[in-house]
């Protein structure tokens, strides 16, 4: 059975336009494959642990190949019951606002606890990192108030957002990617009619998974 983690990034909740036009790829893809089996994080709501000196030492023991004390693997312990839900996942949804260019703070959070040695990736030290996830897929919805690949401009925002989510998740070994985008949501002439445009997309897109 398919398992896809949704993970919805922005705090607004239904009120938000990734977490819509996401939630309409979600439902086009179970639509054509009803087995699949979803997971929704809504980060938000998550409990998230600081990833603090504890766990800050633990991951260098594991990079160095060095036993951790009682402390650090408890709170290694943390970090691998986090990652787990991630690793279990065939396919990624990804609904991330733009936030000052890039991504919220709360999804740079959580991937900083679970972007971890031995979990996501490791390190070559001749060739460089390499990642450990193999055959897993990712569909990103993005959204921002301004910037749209129409307006290059930096006074309309640039796009870390995308590059950031995109070099992570290859860093981690997640290589197909796929976006839906609805940029820009505050500056489009008719934003509804845009807003039906991007789920039409997201619709199209989940369709085309569904039967792959």
């Amino acid at each position: 059975m398919t398992k896809l983690l949704f993970i919805q990034a922005s705090p607004r909740g239904e009120q938000s336009k990734s977490i819509q036009v996401a939630q309409t790829y979600l439902d086009a893809l179970k639509a054509t494959n009803p087995a699949l089996e979803v997971d929704v994080l809504a980060l938000w709501e998550t409990a998230l642990p600081a990833f603090d000196g504890d766990k800050a030492a633990a991951k260098v023991n594991v990079m160095l190949g060095q036993e951790h004390s009682a402390v650090q693997k408890t709170a290694w312990d943390q970090v691998v019951e986090i990652a787990s839900r991630f690793i279990a996942a065939d396919r990624y949804l990804f609904a991330v606002p733009m936030w000052n260019s890039a991504i919220p703070y709360r999804l740079k959070h959580y991937i900083d606890i679970i972007h971890q040695p031995g979990l996501l990736w490791g390190l070559n030290p001749e060739t460089g990192y390499f990642g450990l996830l193999q055959n897993k897929h990712a569909t990103l919805v993005l959204t921002s108030g301004a910037y749209a690949d129409s307006r290059p401009s930096p006074a309309f925002g640039i796009d870390y957002q995308s590059t950031y989510l995109r070099a992570w998740l290859n860093q981690a070994g997640v290589i197909a990617i796929d976006e839906v985008r609805f940029q820009p949501t505050l500056l489009t002439p008719d934003p509804t009619g845009a807003l039906e445009q991007a789920k039409r997309a997201a619709m199209d897109l989940g369709q085309a998974h569904g039967r792959v």
